[in-house]
């Protein structure tokens, strides 16, 4: 569940008091929509919802709680319990919105309201309410106002009573709260600025009296009653930039602002704003049979996730949203490799798209006829076809990234870039000195065509290179700007590590004196050796009694229990035949091996069912230690499930990881051999391996079997310049059967834990990956210089670029401190949501910078710094503090190992720690 908001509320109090800005005791929206648009709503604190539509609770993270709607002195006619209420207080029909007026005087209707109405919500995990209608005994003529709001004030004591600690938002009804405050949390109304006329289909301003009516009200509930005020207010969907000129007005008011259409299904504008972190991509349908294999998924959606940014993936040929919310999606992505069947609707969609104000970057193709009317809209200028030879004339830096582009007349598009704030990133020249300009960023967005982007080395299977610097590219076109970016791959400010292994090969035999079987090498000479966490996977076909192998199924699972008693040691599945095929259509384009490759068990026809889920039933059943939890599996084959597969997953509240192509090595000296945190399937995101196996680096297992010592590169590469991917030692029970193998393994074991890292578990990671996806940041209408970090649930690590400025230790809530990396400050955060300010002053603060343990506890006060970290190896700690401080671990003073000026290095022996720096004036 949320955390409650009197601590909600203490938090946003703290960071009012710690500047000189007024920020608004909390930020709420009203969503009454079926689907709720998550990335913005999850910007504020509450949520009012329409609970019939089944949202959970907690549908939306840690730190954004729903709200019930509920409906007093009216009943909708499709609500289900119309017909269950007594006939006698059902009193008339509201002709404007079709509802039932309830005669709310009557005690039956407090009755049936908190047996019926709110008590199920209630049992669902519901604990805020708004009650909304509570005037509507004025359309009674024949009911004593008196005796309705005795009615209502009994009904809300009631509540109160028989639910503690309820909160519950008034929708109007200043006349009850002279009785009630005491068990109201907030008090809401609509129209405080500007309203909406059902009769006429017409915004209106709110007439000057009525205006200043509700303004005294408001002046009074705060004076009087010490409640925070709602306004709701009314402006369409599409009028951003008055809407928050409206909440700012609000909130200069001291009044919580919403303003939203008058529907409430769209999102709306409050007191915080999310900042975007979508990016809308969309590639030719004919590309490839899943999202998996296109070349926006290989190439363009890594560096996305780098600048902190989701992808979410339309065909050209998918119905295309008429209208991009610009608080939700950054901008638009295009990958066509040519000419598409849609391209004429694809090019309408975009122009509208870029009338609206949308980014729009284009990569390798334009993806339909340009024409001179298109490219002028473009700001574009056709030439004549171009004359071999062409030559590279004029160049941006980023051009040239991997390798020198080389484009071909025959291919080339014959435009140029016709703009005068136009920015050509590369010009052509031709045979007969005609200009070409092949990239270029423009007031739209940027195009960067054909070679300019990826070429397929010929003749070098799997070799691709970026013919210029995709990250730059896209942060000029789409204007990006420097934001905090979410970043599994570090964690308490050191780059992540994990060891995760496939069970491939686990009756193999060892060439090794005495044939032992590999398992057992595997057990002995490394799960032993390296203590840090690792995944450790069983193929059930592989090991069990009624496996391939029953004669030596004792031994198997015998040493499968002592792996998976091993503390260091979580347990996953590797499935139960090692389906290497997972799709039930697949397009012979994407991978050459037979489909229907498994392990051959008489009689088995593989199910997603009994691969996922009976074998982790077998594990659970006959493998694993008593308390000891099997979540995880580990795909096979091509690890490529779809939609309904991964539904498994999550339906049976699993976790799960393999896929991916992640192979950059000196051998393959490319961010496009770099694949993305993971791919989304419909509404289920399936995490990739950070890093490939032993098995791509011994060239599919054929040798040289010391190949897998080449991973090192792939973690030095992947780690600087920029930190792409955690360290992920990942490897089969093979590796363990062969002498050059093993000691491939030893290599890469030993220079793993010379490097500054912090060891986790598979799980952790997977954890982090997913909330990538759900982590917000969003700023205050108010105070647009800080952003605010929301339900960073798993993912406590942000990476700062450059630009971003150092943010305030002492006034940024939530930050515990940062560390310098090869690509900007790496922010350690100290729980689910914090805020970064920026410094403004120049006297320095005490801060963490990293450690190799999680930080489980981070408290600021006067005297010092509380703080405790949580790790699986001996601790290592570094913190930002002046030399007259002194740090404690567990009551007893420790004394730094180093330092470097304000730097200081701190070891300890236990895997856990409570500490205390004091720093005396």
């Amino acid at each position: 569940m949320p955390r409650t908001l009197a601590l909600l509320l203490t938090l946003l109090s703290c960071l009012a008091g710690s500047g000189s800005v007024q920020a608004a005791a909390f930020s709420i929206a009203f969503h009454y929509g079926a689907t709720l648009p998550a990335d913005g709503l999850r910007a504020h604190d509450i949520v009012v919802v329409e609970p019939e539509h089944g949202h959970a609770p907690g549908a939306l993270g840690p730190d954004t709680e729903l709200f019930a709607y509920v409906s007093v002195g009216e009943v909708h006619p499709q609500r289900v319990y119309l017909a269950d209420i007594p006939a006698a207080l059902k009193r008339q029909t509201n002709a404007d919105w079709g509802s039932v007026v309830i005669d709310v005087s009557q005690p039956a209707w407090a009755d049936f309201m908190v047996e019926r109405i709110v008590g199920p919500l209630w049992q669902r995990g519901y604990r805020g309410f708004f009650l909304d209608t509570l005037d509507s005994y004025r359309l009674l003529a024949d009911v004593d106002p008196a005796a309705a709001q005795r009615g209502l004030e009994q009904l809300i004591a009631t509540l109160a009573a028989r639910y503690p600690g309820i909160r519950l938002i008034l929708n109007r009804g200043f006349e009850l709260l002279p009785a009630v405050h005491t068990q109201v949390f907030a008090v809401a109304a609509e129209s405080v600025h500007r309203g909406w006329q059902a009769g006429t289909g017409r915004y209106i301003a709110v007439p000057e009296a009525d205006r200043r009516w509700l303004l005294d009200r408001f002046d009074e509930v705060r004076r009087r009653y010490a409640l925070p005020v709602i306004g709701i207010d009314y402006l369409p969907a599409d009028a951003l930039d008055d809407a928050r000129a409206l909440a700012r007005r609000l909130l200069a008011e001291d009044i919580i602002p919403w303003i939203a259409e008058p529907s409430l299904t769209t999102l709306g504008t409050g007191a915080m704003e999310a900042l975007p972190r979508r990016v809308l991509v969309v590639y030719d349908a004919a590309e490839a049979s899943a999202v998996n294999y296109t070349n926006a998924h290989r190439y363009i959606e890594m560096p996305l996730n780098y600048l902190g940014y989701v992808a979410d993936y339309l065909t050209a040929d998918d119905p295309l949203p008429a209208r991009l919310d610009p608080r939700v999606y950054a901008g638009i992505v295009t990958w066509m490799t040519g000419g598409i069947a849609q391209g004429a609707r694809l090019h309408r969609w975009l122009q509208a798209q870029i009338d609206a104000g949308t980014r729009v970057a284009i990569l390798d193709d334009f993806g339909f006829e340009l024409g001179q009317h298109g490219a002028t809209r473009l700001s574009l200028a056709l030439a004549p076809p171009p004359q071999a030879p062409l030559k590279l004339s004029a160049s941006d830096p980023i051009i040239g990234f991997e390798m020198t582009p080389r484009p071909r007349a025959r291919t080339l598009l014959p435009i140029t870039a016709a703009h005068p704030e136009a920015v050509p990133l590369a010009e052509l020249t031709d045979a007969a000195g005609q200009r070409y300009h092949p990239a270029a960023i423009m007031p739209w967005g940027g195009y960067m065509l054909d070679a300019f982007a990826v070429t397929e080395l010929p003749g070098v299977e799997g070799q691709s290179r970026w013919g210029a610097d995709p990250f730059a590219f896209l942060q000029r076109a789409l204007r990006l700007p420097p934001r905090p970016v979410p970043d599994p791959a570090t964690a308490s400010g050191r780059r992540l590590l994990m060891a995760h292994i496939d069970g491939d090969g686990f009756p193999s035999l060892g060439e090794f004196p005495g044939s032992p079987l590999a398992a057992q090498v595997l057990l002995d000479d490394v799960l032993k050796r390296y203590r840090f966490p690792h995944a450790m996977s069983v193929i059930e076909a592989e090991i069990s009694p009624e496996g391939l192998y029953p004669a030596q199924a004792t031994k198997l699972e015998g040493i499968a229990r002592q792996m998976f008693a091993l503390p260091h040691v979580e347990i996953a599945s590797h499935t139960y035949s090692h389906p290497f095929k997972w799709r039930q259509v697949f397009d012979a384009r994407d991978d050459d091996r037979a489909a229907d490759y498994h392990l051959e068990i008489p009689g088995y026809t593989p199910t997603p069912e009994r691969e996922i889920l009976g074998s982790i039933d077998y594990i659970r059943n006959r493998l694993a230690p008593p308390g000891k939890p099997v979540r995880l599996l580990l795909w096979s084959g091509n690890a490529a499930p779809d939609a309904a597969t991964l539904r498994l997953i999550e339906e049976n509240d699993l976790l799960d990881m393999n896929g991916g192509n992640t192979t950059m090595s000196r051998r393959r000296p490319s961010v496009a051999a770099v694949s993305p945190i993971g791919v989304h399937q419909g509404p289920y995101f399936q995490p990739y391996a950070p890093i490939m196996n032993e098995n791509v680096y011994t060239n599919d297992w054929t040798g040289p079997f010391y190949g897998f010592r080449d991973v090192i590169d792939t973690f030095r590469m992947t780690g600087k310049p920029r930190r792409l991917k955690p360290i992920n030692l990942y490897y089969h029970t093979y590796s363990a059967s062969k002498v050059a193998a093993l000691k491939a393994l030893h290599t890469v074991y030993d220079w793993v834990l010379t490097q500054p890292t912090q060891a986790v578990f598979p799980s952790d990671y997977i954890a982090m990956a997913h909330n990538f996806n759900t982590l917000s940041l969003a700023r205050a209408l108010d105070d647009p210089d800080t952003v605010h970090i929301r339900h960073a649930d798993a993912l406590r690590s942000l990476r700062l670029p450059p630009e971003f400025p150092a943010p305030d230790p002492r006034h940024s809530p939530g930050l515990a401190g940062w560390a310098d990396g090869p690509d900007g400050r790496f922010a350690t955060l100290a729980a689910s949501r914090a805020s970064l300010r920026p410094a403004r002053q120049a006297a320095p603060a005490p801060y963490f910078v990293s450690a190799n343990a999680r930080l489980t506890r981070w408290q600021r006060h006067t005297a010092g710094i509380d703080f405790a970290l949580s790790g699986h190896t001996p601790l290592e700690l570094t913190l930002s503090h002046p030399r007259r401080c002194q740090l404690q671990a567990n009551g007893r003073t420790l004394a730094a190992t180093g330092h470097d000026g304000q730097t200081h290095h701190y070891r300890l022996a236990a895997t856990d720690a409570e500490f205390a720096l004091r720093c005396p004036a």
